[in-house]
Formats: structure tokens, sequence, C-alpha cells
């Protein structure tokens, strides 16, 4: 690694230098923090072994102009009047580490390992971010559409305090990416960003992988989880779709939500948590409570502030812009020159009333792209129901239509919104053959 060594005493310096170089380290030894301004203006450095007392200042003063000037330097103070406040107030200014003089060179070589096992980590962590994008086209919330507009508004207005947060709108809207770029935008957008998908799970196994469970506290658990609520500690809490949440689990969210404590499944000790909670919901969440599938004190707690997402059809002007970002991503992603979509995919684009909203949008130009054989995505390369929606379209239930159009339209926007053809089958009713037979049926 480069070391970068700040002390007042040469003999040291002298001494250092050499047993980090014994190490294989590159080494820029300087005698105080003037010095050690000028040499990081000049290179990069992995670590920054500081010497708590220099001559005319002390590294703790030191410290903040180290890490404003390199912030991913890790810099390990040196002193011979180590107390436990200045190791603590060391660490507390941004220290990664802390070394009592005397020391030997195997205690050095120690602490040296520990900062580069960390800088690994961070370059994995950077390149597993750089994978993800790769695979996932980055969000976009740039809008036209005054509706749009004014939920991002006030989702950004609510984004510095710690105020619940709840965001409602159909499946598909992208509520999950207006949550990260909330949390991205608050004070907490170092910590981590949790998920709970609440319709996923039994009630015991999504208990368990919220608040975690103790070894033994039921058949199977051969060992203790930490559980998701732990996992978002210092960060953000998000729970998707929490209209499905089972009512023996409202009681709990309640008490995290109200007191921040909870404890784990087959634990009877209290746990603190530091999270902030953000939900979402594509249901009414006012009529579960009426119907007695949701407790009103939760809804209370959960919709301090509320924001509406509108679906795609009521933003006309961000189809096509939306369908252009998505392009240039799958383009990149499958390294392929297309430069647009032709004139009648376009109008088709438009025209599509996208009951699937952005998800089912994405899909599409996925498809086209992937199906294309020339530099343009034309109407063939669209799903079908895209390129020449079926009777469906208009379909209006009560009105001069028959059952297999009204069947055909249920399916249709069911397909849309579902994330998998099982999903669409669990939330119709009917096993997954059976849809595969009726998709055939009707050509969806």
């Amino acid at each position: 690694m480069n070391i970068l060594l700040i002390d007042d005493d040469p003999q040291l310096r002298k001494s250092l230098r050499l047993a980090l170089e014994t190490m294989d380290h590159h080494v820029a030894d300087v005698r105080d923090g003037a010095q050690a301004e000028t040499v990081l203006g000049q290179g990069l450095f992995d670590v920054a072994l500081l010497d708590l007392q220099l001559a005319r200042e002390t590294g703790l003063d030191t410290l903040p102009t180290l890490l404003r000037l390199a912030p991913g330097l890790a810099v390990v103070v040196i002193t011979a009047y180590a107390t436990i406040e200045t190791a603590v107030e060391a660490m507390r200014r941004g220290a990664f580490d802390y070394l009592p003089k005397p020391f030997t060179p195997d205690q050095l070589r120690m602490v040296l390992d520990r900062a580069a096992k960390m800088r690994r980590l961070q370059s994995h962590v950077v390149e597993l971010e750089e994978q993800v994008r790769s695979i996932v086209p980055e969000a976009d919330l740039h809008t036209a559409e005054p509706v749009m507009l004014q939920a991002l508004e006030m989702a950004f207005r609510v984004a510095p305090s710690e105020a619940t947060l709840l965001l409602r709108g159909e499946s598909g809207t992208g509520k999950g990416v207006l949550a990260r770029a909330v949390h991205a935008r608050s004070p907490r957008a170092a910590g981590p960003f949790i998920t709970v998908h609440c319709p996923s799970l039994s009630v015991e196994l999504l208990e368990s992988e919220m608040f975690g469970h103790a070894l033994g506290a039921f058949t199977g658990a051969v060992r203790e989880t930490q559980g998701k609520v732990a996992a978002a500690e210092g960060g953000t809490l998000f729970l998707d779709e929490i209209g499905d949440l089972p009512m023996p689990l409202q009681p709990k969210l309640l008490r995290l939500l109200q007191e921040k404590r909870y404890e784990r499944v087959g634990e009877a000790r209290t746990r603190a948590s530091n999270v902030r909670i953000l939900a979402a919901t594509n249901r009414d969440l006012a009529v579960l409570v009426a119907e007695g599938k949701f407790r009103e004190d939760l809804l209370y707690r959960l919709n301090v502030v509320e924001v509406l997402l509108p679906p795609l059809r009521q933003r006309p002007h961000d189809i096509l812009p939306l369908a252009n970002h998505l392009l240039q991503f799958f383009a990149r992603q499958s390294t392929r020159l297309i430069e647009g979509f032709s004139d009648e995919a376009q109008e088709a684009l438009q025209r599509y009333p996208w009951h699937g909203n952005v998800r089912e949008l994405r899909n599409a130009v996925e498809r086209g792209v992937i199906l294309t054989p020339a530099s343009t995505v034309g109407l063939a390369d669209l799903p079908a129901q895209v390129g020449s929606p079926p009777l469906g379209r208009n379909v209006d239930v009560g009105g001069r239509v028959t059952l297999d159009e009204l069947e055909a339209e249920h399916l249709r926007r069911i397909l849309a919104a579902a994330a998998t053809l099982d999903e669409a089958a669990d939330i119709l009713g009917i096993d997954p053959s059976t849809l595969y037979r009726k998709r055939k049926r009707y050509g969806l």
C-alpha cells in the first residue's frame, strides 16, 4: 500500500519507514500537518500513520483535514500518551484505528492488514454496485408531468426528516424506486436500505425475517438470525406492499413505529431500533381498515405523510422519454447499436394504456431490443398487445361486451402488473397450467 507517515520525531520516522518498506509498502514521511496536506495533493495514499502529539499541533486537529483531502484514507493514530478518552475521540473524528507506542512490527502489520482488508471490501462493494447497475437500469425520475412533479416534490421535501412516508400507487408505478431516492436524500443515506416484501411469506417466516429469531425458537431454527430490522440499523426499512402485512404482525410493527422497540422470535429481551420506516402499497388502506383487515392505529402511524404516484397512463408526456432511457440501457447491456424507435412504434407506445405501468413498459422495451434485427425498434418487435391492442383495450365492466372480452382484458392487466407468471396465476386464483391455456386462447 501507499502509506503516509506523519510524525515530528525524525528517528521514529526513519525506523518506521524502514519497517514499512521491509513489508513491501511505499512510504512518504512528513513532520507536520502542513507537509501532509502538500503530499496528499500530489498523490493517492491508502493509509496514514498520524502521531497524536506533533510539534505545533495535535493529530486530532489534523485528522479532519486529512479525511477532507482524502476521503478514503484509513488514518491510524499512534501515540505514547494512550488513554481511553483519546482513543474514543480519535475514532469519533474518523480514525480507522489506534496504535499505542511502543508497538512491535507484528502489531503494526496486523493494523495494516485490517486496513488492506477494508480497502478490498470497499473495492468489492464498488464492483458489486457496478454489476447491479449493469443489470438493472438506473432509476429515471425526470418528468414533465405536473401530477408526477407534485408527488416527487412532496416526497423529497419530507426526505431530510425522520417522518414515516407512505407511498401509494398501482403496481409498477415505481414506489420502490422513489423509496430509494428518498433514502438517498436523507441523513441516513450512508446507512443501509433494507426491503421487506410483506406478501411474500407466511406469518411465522415473515416475523422471523423482519425481527429475527433466537436459536431453537422453532423447528429448523438451528442458528440465530438478526432480522431485517437489525440489518437496517442506522438506515431505512422499506415495507413493500404494507397492505398485505398479516394481522398478527401489525401490533409488532405498531410498537416498532411508536417505541422503536421489538423482540426477536423466541427471545424475551427487548431490543432498541434506530431505523426510519418507509412503506408502500397498491391498496386503499382505509378500505382495509373498514373491512377489519388493517389496524386503524397502524394506518395513522404509517400515514404521517402520504404520496400518491400516478399511473403511467396519466403521464403521457413521460412515456417516450422513459422508453428511450430504457432502450439505451438495454442496448448497452446487449452491446447493440440501436438508435431508437420507429415512428409506428412510438405511436403505439404513446397509444397503449400501460396497465402494468413502468414495469410493463420496461418489459416491452427489453423485448424490443432483443428481437429487433435493425438499428431501430419497430412495431413488430413490441409485444402484440402494444402493437395492435385487441378489443379489450376499451373494455368497460357493465358495458356491451362479451365475457370473453372481459376475461381477456382482466388477464392482460394482471399479466402486465405481476412480476412473474406464478404471481399472476396466484392473483387470479388459478393454477399456472390454466393460465397458460387462457393466454394461448386470447393470444396474450
